[in-house]
């Protein structure tokens, strides 16, 4: 279960565990393992009762090990009773669970390394944990820790997982999630589809045009902003797509004009939805055989192609580009950011 909201915190995701204890983390050594974290800020009580770290964790469909427990991740966790460290773990960074005292350690790690010792002023625990908590090791690895340093500072050093706790809870259930939905539009009405199997729509349509101003003239793009995101109970929901809904006059040069004064004219146009989908873009509505470029800001042709019957895929040079402007024959619409203009 990851959380995600508009205030900026330490961690890169967080996963509840088995039991139900929920541990942040850092993508670490270039993003193939992690790095246990704190919550917020070091000291934040993220972390109480007995915390269990997993050897891996599964998290948007990949598994990476836990190989490091960062520094400070669990300082000051006053809460906090007792820690089991899996074998997986290389690292432990400075501080990482001092300002508190820990009833119990349980380390799995079969090959201690050097950690910070009662002597330094970053050591890994608390003076109270190294003189007083219970340091669990595994079998046949007790003169190892006796001569490692930092852990040899433990006054309490026994072989074993402290009395029936469970030392690790495997890996962590991966959660499913909704897939990205696409949008699509035909004679006058949106749809949604989505491979998630009875899959939910939340949707949000904002139009540019409906507004409030002052002025003797308005510019009207006749466009609509797309965004929605499929739900499903017992999933995650999937990431939010968007899109770009615009007319393009097909004859602008008849637009306004008429031979009878009381007669409103009628002008051709055709709708174009414009969808961002992986590292270029969908074009639906384009009439087949109409030249499509797509150009950056600095009007740099980054993707071309020509519009076939149904929907067109044009891939982008340059997929960071948040806003591009879609020329789709002579007629330009500017699209991104919730941000689209018809040049003429």
């Amino acid at each position: 279960m990851c959380f995600v909201t508009g205030e900026a915190y330490a961690y890169d995701f967080a996963v509840e565990n088995a039991d139900g204890v929920t541990i942040y983390y850092n993508y670490f050594n270039e993003g193939r393992e992690l790095e246990v974290t704190y919550y917020s800020n070091i000291g934040d009580y993220a972390y109480k009762g007995s915390v269990v770290i997993p050897e891996e964790v599964t998290f948007m469909n990949r598994t990476r090990k836990v190989t490091s427990i960062g520094g400070g991740a669990f300082y000051n966790c006053y809460g906090l009773t007792s820690v089991t460290i899996p074998n997986s773990v290389t690292s432990i960074g400075y501080r990482a669970f001092d300002g508190y005292y820990l009833e119990s350690v349980i380390s799995l790690i079969e090959e201690p390394f050097a950690i910070e010792g009662k002597a330094s002023g970053d050591r890994t625990f608390s003076l109270n944990t190294f003189n007083n908590a219970t340091l669990y090791v595994p079998a046949g690895t007790i003169d190892k820790y006796k001569a490692t340093e930092g852990w040899k500072d433990f006054l309490f050093i026994e072989e074993g997982d402290g009395g029936g706790i469970t030392p690790d809870p495997g890996p962590t259930p991966e959660t499913k999630v909704c897939a990205k939905p696409t949008i699509h539009y035909q004679n006058g009405q949106l749809s949604f589809k989505c491979a998630t199997e009875g899959a939910e729509f939340k949707y949000d349509i904002k139009d540019s045009d409906v507004t409030y101003g002052s002025g003797s003239t308005v510019n009207l793009h006749v466009s609509y902003h797309i965004s929605v995101y499929a739900t499903h109970e017992g999933y995650t929901n999937s990431e939010t797509a968007t899109a770009t809904l615009c007319w393009i006059d097909v004859e602008p040069q008849k637009e306004g004009i008429t031979d009878d004064a009381d007669a409103v004219t009628e002008v051709k146009a055709m709708s174009v939805l414009i969808q961002s989908e992986g590292n270029g873009l969908t074009i639906e509505g384009a009439e087949a055989g109409t030249t499509i470029r797509v150009y950056d800001l600095s009007g740099r042709l980054i993707g071309n192609t020509i519009a076939v019957e149904g929907a067109t895929r044009v891939n982008v040079a340059a997929a960071a580009e948040k806003v591009v402007v879609v020329k789709v024959g002579e007629r330009s619409v500017k699209v991104g950011e919730r941000s689209v203009k018809v040049r003429r």
